[in-house]
């Protein structure tokens, strides 16, 4: 495991017993679960995911089955998963049954929250469901370098007139943790997401593709320079930009699998649909994406949802075999430099 790693769960903890349920960071504001802070330690391999989906994403039960399928996958492939959430105002990385149960039934009633809302659900006390902004800093504050979630926010369409745009993009570029999507919600502006993401100086690559998918199907018609076509690519990748420090968050977009993918006439009328509909209600802000998601299900006759949840779990698999191969490589170089100096020393 990085020194630096070692160094941010060392001001975490106090120290790095796995056995403390309760290590917390500053004033017992943030918890780690120990399975989470055991595996940390030891440098294995460990996966944030978001929680917004599941108060937000998808109904009850449905949500809460996803939650508990999701850290089936990315346990059976060698990861651990650390759920991200704020109960009772405190941020909690790691979710035990019944505290992804409670939320799952807490449902719209736990408050949406970004970067900018954590300060306040938590000084207020509240529940909060992490988005990508604030699941990607908490991962970043404990050391987690990979990150799953379904599809990130961007840039609305005619976001050049409303400057709709979400954190998540600005959120890519200033922490420095890779992001496993199935690329930019479809009811967003992809063209546009992408060049703001340039700006960011994010790096967006492809999962064996060229080109950028658009959530619900596998194709956008926008193609990207950056490829990787194995988890040991992804790996490289995220490690060169952890050793650059160059600050920067990486987007890692995976295609939905093919046999899941939604017709892209179908979703895209019920798109236009949607934002006819959101607008005529004066729909906007972080209101705008949940409601747009559900009509577009409702349109749809359920076939988004399932598409959803195909694509998260897909996800899950793809990202719990790059924090997996992230975990090899380090201790491999780990296991040079302790080679290195034993060599030095004689």
């Amino acid at each position: 495991m990085s020194s630096s790693a070692l160094s941010r769960l060392s001001n975490i903890h106090g120290h790095l017993h796995p056995s403390d349920s309760n290590s917390m960071i500053g004033e017992g504001l943030v918890k780690v679960s120990p399975e989470v802070s055991e595996a940390l330690s030891c440098g294995h391999a460990v996966v944030a995911l978001e929680s917004t989906i599941i108060s937000h994403g998808m109904p009850y039960p449905q949500n809460l089955e996803t939650a508990k399928e999701v850290e089936a996958i990315v346990r059976k492939n060698g990861a651990v998963p650390a759920t991200v959430a704020i109960l009772d105002g405190k941020p909690c990385i790691g979710l035990s049954m019944e505290e992804l149960e409670r939320l799952a039934t807490l449902g719209t009633r736990a408050q949406k929250t970004a970067r900018r809302d954590i300060a306040h659900v938590v000084a207020s006390r509240g529940n909060g469901a992490t988005t990508v902004s604030a699941t990607m800093y908490f991962a970043s504050m404990v050391g987690i370098s990979v990150f799953v979630t379904g599809g990130i926010g961007g840039v609305h369409r005619h976001g050049e007139q409303t400057m709709d745009i979400s954190s998540d993009l600005t959120e890519l570029g200033r922490t420095p943790v890779a992001v496993i999507s199935a690329g930019v919600k479809s009811i967003l502006d992809i063209p546009r997401t992408l060049e703001y993401l340039e700006t960011q100086g994010v790096c967006v690559a492809t999962y064996k593709t060229n080109e950028f998918p658009a959530f619900f199907t596998e194709k956008s018609g926008c193609k990207v320079t950056c490829r990787v076509d194995t988890p040991e690519d992804c790996a490289r990748l995220i490690d060169a930009n952890m050793k650059l420090k160059l600050g920067t968050g990486i987007l890692i977009a995976v295609p939905i699998p093919k046999e899941h993918s939604a017709s892209g006439n179908m979703i895209e009328s019920a798109i236009q649909s949607a934002l006819r509909e959101a607008r005529d209600k004066n729909i906007t802000g972080n209101a705008e994406t949940p409601f747009l998601l559900a009509r577009v299900n409702e349109i749809t006759g359920g076939a988004s949802l399932a598409s959803n949840i195909a694509l998260v779990k897909n996800n899950s698999l793809v990202g719990a075999k790059i924090a997996v191969a992230l975990a090899q490589l380090r201790e491999r170089e780990h296991s040079n430099r302790g080679k290195l100096q034993e060599r030095k020393k004689n």
